[in-house]
């Protein structure tokens, strides 16, 4: 990762005040601030090597930006790393005017690539009941295969994974909100969770009975149930350590493979496929909203065209005048 240059002449920690604020008040997650990190990393190691003097963030103007772009195309990276790259650039000098550091920000005004109309992937329902079998059948499969050599496998971790992909998709979370989930927060009688989600927003959104049954067979097999304020999950049952993003991730990768599904898949696509299908089957388009955490509706609206695109393609195939 590229080094932050020594910003001499100015408080040296702009950056660091930057980074804590994004750790400490904005609740970032880990993927926010290690991206944000780079990329600020990124411009000025450029700067030094491009430009020469180390780079002052109060002395900055728009055309160092504007050549920082041009960098950026010359080595062909997507429109979206760029934009990410960006992003991270003008919420660092959105910090910086907030607390009097700089007037203005030279960010502002830069004209980026426009993004790529993408739609979020998504699985069927089909696929994601096979997913969600995934976990059980793998425990099953190494049971009796271990039987023979009389050596057990415990089933915790298995049903530990079945619990985390049913939540997941019963709620719509994020990895980092699935993560950080107390067991303080579910509320069983209720059929809700009360999520802690971006910028320490909160809601509350509804969680099916599969989802609650997984969690309870759970922590049933665990030697001791987690506390009310313990996380729900554990990435190991003897050292009751926290579950972490990238076990997820790795975890995922390997059911998708054993269900015959494109392992790059990520987390985030089980929620897309949460969206999707609520939609699909009536949602209105505010509730999924809220129940995603979406502060802008337009974010949500995307899964829209995800659902007008299916038809489409169902009446372009099976009308006779299409």
């Amino acid at each position: 990762m590229p080094e932050l240059a020594d910003t001499s002449g100015e408080p040296a920690d702009w950056t660091e005040l930057f980074f804590r604020f994004l750790s400490d008040e904005k609740d970032a997650s880990v993927y926010t601030q290690r991206n944000y990190r780079q990329a600020l990393g990124e411009f000025a190691q450029w700067h030094r090597e491009s430009l020469k003097p180390p780079v002052r963030w109060g002395e900055l103007e728009r055309n160092d930006f504007r050549l920082f772009l041009r960098q950026l195309g010359r080595r062909e990276l997507s429109q979206a790393a760029i934009r990410l790259r960006f992003s991270a650039l003008n919420s660092f000098y959105k910090f910086l005017m907030r607390r009097g550091l700089v007037e203005s920000s030279p960010v502002k005004g830069v004209t980026l690539p426009k993004p790529a109309k993408r739609l979020p992937q998504f699985l069927t329902i089909d696929q994601m009941n096979a997913l969600l079998d995934a976990p059980v059948r793998e425990y099953e499969a190494k049971r009796d295969s271990r039987k023979k050599r009389n050596k057990p496998v415990s089933p915790v971790p298995y049903l530990r994974d079945r619990a985390i992909l049913e939540t997941i998709y019963s709620c719509g979370l994020r990895i980092g909100e699935i993560c950080r989930m107390l067991v303080g927060e579910i509320e069983p009688d209720e059929l809700v969770v009360n999520v802690h989600g971006k910028g320490k927003k909160e809601r509350q959104v509804p969680i099916g009975r599969a989802a609650i049954e997984a969690i309870r067979l759970y922590w049933e097999r665990l030697a001791k149930p987690p506390s009310i304020d313990e996380r729900v999950f554990f990435a190991s049952e003897e050292e009751r350590s926290e579950i972490y993003p990238r076990l997820v991730q790795r975890r995922l990768k390997n059911y998708l493979s054993a269900c015959g599904l494109d392992p790059s898949l990520t987390p985030h696509k089980l929620r897309h496929s949460y969206a999707t299908h609520l939609l699909d089957a009536g949602a209105d388009l505010r509730s999924v909203q809220e129940m995603l955490g979406h502060s802008n509706l337009a974010t949500t609206q995307v899964y829209t065209h995800v659902t007008t695109e299916r038809i489409k393609r169902a009446y372009d195939e099976a009308h006779p005048r299409a």
